[in-house]
């Protein structure tokens, strides 16, 4: 039988709100209980793409962790890690940006929906995909 794995992660934007803890972070707490081995990241990796101050996401990823804890995640059920605490995931990042074409990464949504807004789109949402990927 194989073992049921929980894996997400969540971009340290500014404090959570109400969708957020709806959206996500409340499935997050119900569910630890419910799988083998469950991982949470504070995705700051891919804050990198929007926010434009990394002092903020620094202290956004400390708070959310903070807000994972308040409302109920149990560090004995579930690992929270920062996904830059692991070099590998860059490392793997790298290796798929190697194998990818750009014709493939030009179909992705996040690019699509920032070139349909006319918005400058820098090399991290382009490898958006690659990174999701390599987590």
């Amino acid at each position: 039988m194989s073992k049921k794995i929980l894996l997400s992660g969540v971009k340290p934007t500014g404090r959570p709100h109400i969708g957020n803890y709806f959206g996500a972070m409340k499935q997050f707490v119900d569910l630890q209980g419910e799988y083998e081995n469950s991982y949470i990241f504070i995705a700051d990796y891919h804050a990198l793409t929007s926010e434009k101050e990394g002092l903020a996401i620094g202290e956004d990823s400390l708070n959310l962790a903070l807000d994972y804890l308040a409302i109920g995640l149990d560090p004995k059920k579930v690992v929270l890690f920062k996904q830059s605490s692991v070099p590998q995931v860059t490392e793997l990042s790298w290796i798929f940006s190697c194998l990818v074409t750009m014709p493939y990464l030009m179909r992705a949504h996040a690019f699509k929906d920032a070139e349909a807004k006319n918005k400058e789109v820098n090399v991290g949402t382009f490898n958006y995909p690659v990174l999701m990927a390599a987590d």
